[in-house]
C-alpha cells in the first residue's frame, strides 16, 4: 500500500502518472498557492459542481500562513468550509476517488490529501418508470445515480436499523454496489453469505450492470429459464421487500433494484396488488396467476385436441379447424412464436413516428394476408394472439419468457408424441420449477413446496394491513 509523502511535487508526479493526467483531456490539474504553500488539485471535468468548487477554492486562496494548521487532519476540521471531506494517504484510494469524480487537493508540507465529495453526476429525473406503472401509488422511480436511489429508500424507511453497505465490484470498472437491509428483519446467515459473495467476486467489470452482478451472485444452473431474482424500478416496491426481511441490492448506473431471495410468487406480484383494497388486490393477483397458467397450456392443449378430434366434446366443436391446414400446425405455432418476438424487437427499435403505421402494416400482413395465402389457419392466429396479449400481464419479462420456452417445448413434444408428449412437457415444467433454487438455497415454490398454508393463504388472498403480523 503506497503512501503519499509531504512533498507536493513528488506527490504530483505520482498522481499524474497513476491517473494518466497528461493523456486524458477531462482530468483537470492545476497548481495554486494555499497559505504561501504550493498546492495541486485534481478533478474530473463534468463530474464536479463548478460553482461549489469555485467558492471552496476562493476560500483556500484567502488563507494566510498563520491560518495553516500543523497537519492535514486539523486542516480538514479548521480550514475546510465543506461537509463531505476526508483525509486520505493511501495512493490506491486516492486514485479511485479522483476517477470517481471526487475533488482532490494536495498541499506542500502535509503527507495526506484532502478529498472533497462535490460530485454531480449527469442524471435524469426520478419520474415514474415506463415498465412498472401503477394505477395508484407514488410516481417516482429509480434512476442511474446510486445516491439518488438510496435517498428514495431512506425517505420511506426512517428506521435506525436500516443499513446501506457499500461494496466495490470489478477490477476495472470499480462499480459501486449498495447492499440494503433492515437489521432485525433480514436473515443474518443469508446476509453474511451475500456479503462474502460480493467481496469475493473476481471480474474485470460489471459490463451489463445488474445482470452481470446477478450472474456472479448465482452460481447455479444457468439453463433453467425461471428468474432467480426480482427486479423493480419502483422505490415503494423495494421498500416493501425490505420491510418483509428481504435484501435489496442497488448498482450504480442501474435504474432498478435487485431483490433477493425470490420465489415464483414474489416474481408474479405487482404493486397494484397492494394499492387496491384486499378484495380487488386478491382478485388481480389470482387472475394474474391463472392467466400465466393459461398462456402455458392454451396452444399445446389446442394442438393436442386437434390431433385427437374424437376427444373434443360437442360443446367445443367450434374449435375444430374450419379450413384445410396446408402447413403443419406445429410449424405454424413455432413460426408465430418467433414472429411475435420479431415484432417486439422491431417495436423496440422503431422510431416513435413510424411505430403506428408499421404496426398497422404488420397486423394486416400477419393477419388477413397470412390466412388468405394458406400459411396460417385463422384459429392458430387467434390463439397465438390471445397468448401474446396475455403474456403482458406478467410484470417480469424473464418469467414471461420462461413460460414461453416451456410452452414451445410442450408444443414440440405434443406434436411428436401426442398425449404422452403433452404430459412430458408438463413434467418438464414442474421439474424446472422444483430444481430452480433461490439465491438463499430455499425452495422456489415456497410456500407451496414445502407446504405452508398460512403463508400461501397470505400470498393468494391479500389480508388487510391491520391483520398482518
Amino acid at each position: 500500500m503506497k503512501k503519499l509523502t509531504n512533498k507536493v511535487k513528488e506527490n504530483d508526479k505520482i498522481i499524474r502518472q497513476a491517473i494518466k493526467a497528461d493523456e486524458s483531456f477531462d482530468i483537470v490539474d492545476k497548481a495554486l498557492s494555499v497559505g504561501d504553500r504550493d498546492a495541486h488539485f485534481y478533478f474530473i471535468d463534468g463530474l464536479c459542481k463548478d460553482d461549489l468548487l469555485q467558492k471552496i477554492l476562493q476560500y483556500f486562496l484567502d488563507l494566510t500562513p498563520q491560518d495553516m494548521p500543523d497537519d492535514m487532519d486539523q486542516m480538514s476540521v479548521q480550514c475546510v468550509p465543506y461537509i463531505e471531506v476526508s483525509v486520505e494517504t493511501d495512493l490506491d484510494q486516492i486514485v479511485y476517488s479522483v476517477l470517481a469524480g471526487i475533488f482532490l487537493l494536495m498541499i506542500d508540507g502535509y503527507d495526506g490529501a484532502l478529498l472533497l465529495d462535490a460530485r454531480e453526476y449527469p442524471a435524469r429525473s426520478v419520474s415514474e418508470p415506463e415498465k412498472d406503472k401503477t394505477l395508484r401509488g407514488s410516481r417516482d422511480g429509480f434512476v442511474e445515480t446510486l445516491v439518488f436511489n438510496t435517498a428514495l429508500l431512506r425517505r420511506r424507511i426512517r428506521d435506525p436499523k436500516f443499513h446501506i453497505e457499500m461494496h466495490r465490484v470489478g477490477a476495472a470498472s470499480q462499480t459501486d454496489v449498495a447492499l440494503c437491509f433492515i437489521e432485525d428483519r433480514a436473515d443474518p446467515h443469508f446476509l453474511e453469505r451475500i456479503r462474502m459473495r460480493l467481496d469475493q467476486i473476481q471480474v474485470d467489470a460489471l459490463t451489463m450492470s445488474q445482470e452481470s452482478l446477478s450472474e456472479c451472485l448465482f452460481s447455479g444452473k444457468w439453463y433453467n429459464p425461471f428468474p432467480k431474482f426480482k427486479h423493480t424500478e419502483r422505490p415503494d416496491a423495494a421498500t416493501a421487500q425490505l420491510l418483509e426481511g428481504n435484501l435489496v441490492i442497488l448498482v450504480d448506473n442501474a435504474p432498478s433494484a435487485l431483490i433477493m431471495p425470490t420465489t415464483i410468487f414474489d416474481v408474479m406480484e405487482e404493486a397494484d396488488d397492494y394499492y387496491f383494497p384486499p378484495v380487488t388486490g386478491s382478485y388481480l393477483r389470482i387472475t394474474r396467476m391463472l392467466i400465466a397458467l393459461v398462456t402455458y397450456l392454451w396452444t399445446p392443449l389446442f394442438l393436442l385436441l386437434i390431433q385427437n378430434p374424437e376427444w373434443i366434446p360437442e360443446w367445443l366443436s367450434f374449435i375444430v379447424l374450419q379450413e384445410e391446414s396446408h402447413v403443419p400446425l406445429i410449424v405454424q405455432f413455432l413460426i408465430l412464436e418467433l414472429s411475435i418476438d420479431g415484432l417486439r424487437l422491431a417495436a423496440v427499435n422503431t422510431p416513435n413516428m413510424l411505430s403506428t403505421p408499421l404496426s398497422v402494416l404488420a397486423g394486416i400482413v400477419m393477419g388477413e394476408y397470412a390466412v388468405q395465402s394458406g400459411w396460417f389457419n385463422a384459429e392458430v392466429l387467434l390463439y397465438m394472439a390471445v397468448v401474446a396479449l396475455a403474456s403482458y400481464t406478467q410484470p417480469n419479462y424473464e418469467m414471461g419468457y420462461a413460460l414461453k420456452f416451456m410452452r414451445m417445448i410442450t408444443l414440440v413434444l405434443t406434436a411428436a408424441f401426442g398425449l404422452w408428449g403433452f404430459i412430458a412437457g408438463i413434467v418438464i415444467l414442474f421439474v424446472a420449477l422444483l430444481t430452480n433454487k433461490s439465491v438463499s438455497g430455499s425452495s422456489y415454490l415456497y410456500p407451496l413446496i414445502p407446504f405452508d398454508w398460512k403463508v400461501l393463504k397470505r400470498l393468494l388472498v391479500r389480508p388487510r394491513l391491520s391483520d398482518r403480523k
